[in-house]
Formats: C-alpha cells, structure tokens, sequence
C-alpha cells in the first residue's frame, strides 16, 4: 500500500490506517478471534498503522494487539492517554473525567508500553484536553518521554488551532486526530489548514461516520444495548432517516465507479491531502478489504465537488455528539 508521512519528523505510515476501538470497545459484542484474523489480514494488505487507546476496554484493546503484533517490528502503533479510569464498572463507567496531569502521563504510558509489549510507543497522542492542566505543560512531559526513548512521535486529538500551535512551540506535533468525514467536516473550518501550514499530519477517526457511510448500516433499535452510538443525536430515528436520503445518493454516485459507498466516502478523504491518513474501523475481513481498495480509487474532480455539495454540514441533520461528550472537545 501507498506510504503517506504525518508530519516532519520522519513518521511514515500506510495511506490508510486501521482503527481498532470497535474491536473491543463502544459497539457492542466483541470476538477476539475474528479481531486477530482481520488483524493479520491488515497486516497482508500492507496496513501497517494501528490506533488504540489506553480508554478502549478500558485497557484490553491493547492487550489485543499485543497478541496481532508478536515481536513484529514493521507495525507503527499509535495509542493515546488523558482520561481517569476507576477500577469499578465496565466500559465507559469506569471512565469518570480527564486527566492529563504529567504523574498520571507517565503512569499512563508506562501502562501502555506494558499491555502493547513494545519498547516504545510510534505515536503517543493526548486523547482530549485537560483544562486543568496547560497545554504547555502536557507537551513538555510528552517531550521528555520522547528523549527518555519511551515515545517516538507526538500527536493530539480533538484540539481547536490555537491549541495545537501552542503545543507545537514546545515539541514538533506529527499528528492530529479528530473526526472527519464527509458528514462531519468541522475540521476544514481551520485545522485542516493550521496543519498543512505548520506541516502536521492530520488522522481523522470515524471516516465512515461511525459506520452510517456505509450504505448497510441497521436501523437505531437493532444496535446493541450497549452500542453507544444509540445515544447520539445522528443516529436518533428521524435525524437517520434524514441523513439516509444522503447515504442513497452516495450509493447512487458509487455505482459509477464500480464500487461501494464506503469506498467513495474513504476516497474522498484521502483525496482532501497527501498529508491526511484515515484511520477506519474493521473487526470483519470483508470490511477491510474493501476499505483498502479506497486507496487506489481516484476521483474525479468534479463529483468531490459534487460530494462536497451535496454533504454540506447544512444538509446534515443532528450533532456528531450530545452534550457530555463536546465538553471533552476543544472548539
């Protein structure tokens, strides 16, 4: 598969990356085995950037690839920090707030060097922002694990420009994740711009818009009890009956090219900058074969433009997230 570089400082990553949430985390039931097949398969295909997360489980998503990576050396992993988790509950019940106190970094890493099994981490990102805690101060403990050897590169999630240029002055930044997608185009307000001009990668998670970008995505009541897409304002009845007029049109269009909707929606991120590296979810083989092939659909000029059109953020009924969860967003 294609190479693309996140940032300058030497961080080169498979054009499309695999996010691995899904396999253990957020979506319902989970099967370890099939998650380690598809793994391998990725692996095959020459997907070689993987993005988990101490929160995903909580815990266990890394311990999961551990058992994909087995010594391999080949595979650039990214993981991310700064949330509190209890040692009661499950899921996100054990997640009660955000820390990224610089004690709570390094345990935090030192947690994540041991579940990954690796020397050290590719590309360590700070989930969402501490208010508590300057940027400044969060960056130059991420800095110091990057001279001590236990990380390589940095990155940050879900963080406004203003932000991410305060913390570029303290360390080089190779990446930023946050949402994008056709129907959550947020970032192209500033960051996408902020990024080409500091020369910072851009991973946008959720490139399928949690799976609705699909074309096959069930109804709301058919999501597991514990599917936590059930409470966002997108995926409420009539906001998904709206946006599926839209999800039509993108089949309709994805016809023309012999392909899937996922396909085109994949390729028209990939084809917003050499500099951005989506990062999918698959916990199904099919999936993610299909998902790869995005990478060498090219688009023509004038259906993104189309695309771009006809998924303006004015046509998209319902927020990405409630309430609770854009307090952890930097906006």
């Amino acid at each position: 598969m294609q190479q693309r570089q996140l940032g300058n400082q030497g961080l080169q990553v498979s054009a499309l990356g695999l996010g691995c949430m899904g396999m253990s985390f957020a979506y319902g039931q989970n099967d370890e085995k099939q998650a380690l097949n598809t793994l391998a398969r990725a692996f095959e295909l020459g997907v070689n950037f993987l993005d988990t997360a101490e929160v995903y489980g909580p815990f266990t998503n890394e311990t999961l690839l551990a058992k994909a990576l087995q010594g391999r050396k080949d595979i650039k992993i990214a993981t991310k920090f700064g949330f509190r988790i209890n040692e009661q509950g499950e899921g996100w019940e054990r997640v009660t707030g955000v820390n990224s106190d610089p004690a709570h970094i390094r345990r935090a890493v030192e947690g994540s060097l041991q579940r990954l099994g690796v020397e050290s981490i590719d590309l360590l990102y700070q989930h969402r922002l501490d208010p508590a805690v300057p940027i400044e101060d969060v960056v130059g403990v991420m800095a110091d694990l990057v001279r001590e050897g236990k990380v390589k590169y940095l990155g940050l999630s879900e963080v406004s420009s203003a932000t991410l240029r305060r913390a570029n002055a303290v360390h080089p930044i190779s990446a930023l994740q946050s949402e994008y997608s056709l129907w959550t185009r947020d970032p192209e307000q500033e960051i996408l711009a902020t990024c080409r001009e500091l020369n910072i990668g851009f991973v946008p998670y959720s490139p399928l818009g949690r799976g609705f970008l699909t074309g096959q995505f069930p109804a709301g009541e058919a999501l597991a009890e514990d599917d936590f897409r059930r409470n966002l304002p997108r995926f409420q009845q009539d906001a998904q009956a709206h946006n599926q007029k839209l999800v039509n049109q993108l089949t309709e269009m994805a016809t023309g090219y012999d392909a899937a909707p996922a396909q085109l929606a994949l390729a028209w991120v990939l084809a917003k900058g050499e500099f951005i590296v989506p990062i999918p979810g698959a916990s199904k083989i099919v999936h993610l074969e299909q998902n790869c092939a995005a990478a060498t659909l090219p688009l023509r000029s004038a259906d993104i433009s189309t695309l771009d059109t006809l998924f303006d953020p004015q046509h998209i009924q319902g927020e990405r997230y409630n309430a609770t969860e854009f307090v952890l967003v930097d906006r």
